[in-house]
């Protein structure tokens, strides 16, 4: 057995290496990590710890700054490389491994066995390497840090009816705190969610009051959550309208809610996100869901791998599974990073169910399953790090561009919306400009400072005015660059605005 044991412990520590090389192999692409990687980076520049920047004096109200708090930290540390960045979210889902492995150890039927240890290393295996739990162990994104906090106060919970001590009982509370401040009163929904259903239909009200220190802990919580959320709405008055009306409500249930500051609303069909459920589990829902099916159907019976100390545990851990699933089913606003917070307690009862049930999956195929969704990854990672030309990404134009003689960043502009890589690897120096300021500032002479121009390739009518009048010196995927001479640019200029006046 402790062969088993090592076996399973280097196979989890592989796996975790392994998302940890590749937070630093690959670039920022657009648009989610490098729009908070960017936010977080200002943050680390302006020292304002209070409120997070969009850009330079636009406020972000779209998500509390836990995430970029330690963002910003990283950068400050380590300086403001992919590496850093990420690092906060691979941490995050460390802890997450831990809480699962905890969490399956303390429901086992004999806890200070190996059989405990195995089962519960095949659990925190099981999550870091379902699709979803791989991918978000190192990305820049706040849904690391709500999956932190969810797991906590479950595992919290959990653990505690077990028999585990009063710290645990704290940590619940420490994980509502953790999850207001990453991601804001989901974080009650998405718990309150499943604790609601458990005591419910076990009517354990005495058990669940008695197990946590509801007074001390909820002040514990509003200590640590409050002075951030006042100070907030008082120096930019109308985040917590946006915030809390707007991002929690509106945006829940209007489909394609326009009131969106910061990107697009989506709108899916209702019920896709069991549709992500599935994705974002494989392989391992598939597979626990099918030994599930083929043991009903045999007839089967699970051994006594869990002992519950009290009754409806095991419906906690999952109405814990399924509760994101059930609470977005009726959205159509969603991303497939929602069911996130199910994902710890579906791969616990996925170990229990492959490891109590005598199936023989486990020690037959288990450690290739294991291995598939990291060696696609790491091959797929290791591809686009050689060439990360095929991602969305400006990292190595800026790089090339910094390297032109006579040239600086703030040079180049971006005809339109200058995208999130660029203004991350920039730094903050590359600009934003309309077709009319462009014209006006070339009307009015550039005074010797040359203009490195970024044309997006689908603006095909600008892209040819440009090749015949002036140079195109570089390009990504999704943008050519043009060194325009005063005369080519006021030619461009004169071009369009002609068409405009003909337009109109």
């Amino acid at each position: 057995m402790t062969r088993t044991i090592n076996t399973l412990l280097w196979l989890l520590c592989s796996v975790l290496a392994i998302r940890l090389g590749l937070t630093a192999m690959l670039p920022f692409a657009d648009t989610t990590e490098p729009r908070y990687a960017e936010i977080a980076r200002i943050m680390a520049e302006t020292g304002d710890w209070i409120t997070p920047w969009f850009d330079y004096g636009v406020p972000f109200w779209g998500k509390p700054p836990l995430s970029f708090w330690t963002q910003a930290l990283s950068f400050n540390l380590f300086g403001v490389t992919e590496f850093a960045g990420r690092l906060p979210s691979w941490l995050a889902n460390a802890g997450i491994v831990y809480l699962v492995y905890a969490t399956t150890r303390s429901l086992h039927a004999r806890p200070d066995t190996e059989g405990a240890r195995v089962c519960a290393l095949w659990a925190a295996i099981i999550y870091s390497t379902t699709a979803l739990g791989f991918i978000s162990a190192g990305t820049v994104m706040t849904d690391s840090f709500l999956a932190l906090a969810t797991t906590l106060v479950i595992a919290s919970l959990v653990i505690r009816l077990q028999g585990g001590s009063i710290l645990w009982g704290w940590a619940f509370f420490i994980g509502l705190a953790i999850g207001l401040l990453a991601k804001g009163p989901l974080t009650l929904v998405l718990t309150g969610l499943p604790v609601f259903i458990w005591v419910a239909l076990t009517r354990q009200w005495q058990t669940l009051w008695r197990c946590l220190p509801w007074v001390r802990g909820t002040l514990v919580m509003l200590v640590l959550v409050l002075p951030w959320y006042i100070l907030a709405e008082l120096k930019t008055p109308g985040f917590l309208d946006y915030f809390i009306v707007g991002e929690h409500l509106k945006r829940f249930l209007i489909s394609d809610w326009q009131g969106d500051l910061y990107g697009n609303a989506h709108d899916f069909t209702r019920g896709t996100i069991w549709l992500y459920l599935v994705l974002a589990s494989f392989p391992w829902g598939l597979i626990a869901l099918g030994d599930w099916g083929l043991n009903r159907w045999r007839g089967i019976q699970a051994d006594e791998k869990w002992q519950p100390q009290r009754p409806g545990v095991l419906g906690l851990v999952l109405a814990a599974t399924l509760s994101p699933a059930v609470f977005f089913t009726l959205s159509g606003n969603i991303l497939w990073t929602y069911v996130l917070p199910g994902l710890p307690f579906l791969a616990l009862l996925a170990a229990g169910l492959m490891t109590g049930t005598g199936a023989r999956i486990l020690p037959k195929y288990a450690l290739a399953v294991a291995l598939f969704i990291p060696l696609v990854g790491a091959t797929a990672g290791t591809w686009y790090a050689f060439n990360p030309g095929q991602l969305k990404t400006e990292r190595e134009l800026i790089a090339r561009l910094d390297a032109l003689p006579g040239v600086t960043r703030e040079n180049l502009f971006y005809l339109g919306e200058a995208p999130f890589s660029a203004r991350f690897y920039s730094h903050g120096d590359v600009r934003s400009i309309s077709q009319e300021a462009l014209d006006r500032r070339l009307a009015q002479g550039s005074e010797g400072q040359p203009v490195l121009l970024a044309v997006h390739t689908s603006n095909r009518e600008i892209i040819q005015k440009l090749q015949a009048r002036g140079q195109a010196i570089d390009a990504s995927k999704r943008y050519t660059v043009f060194r325009l001479t005063e005369e080519a640019s006021r030619t461009a200029g004169s071009d369009t605005m002609q068409k405009e006046r003909q337009s109109g």
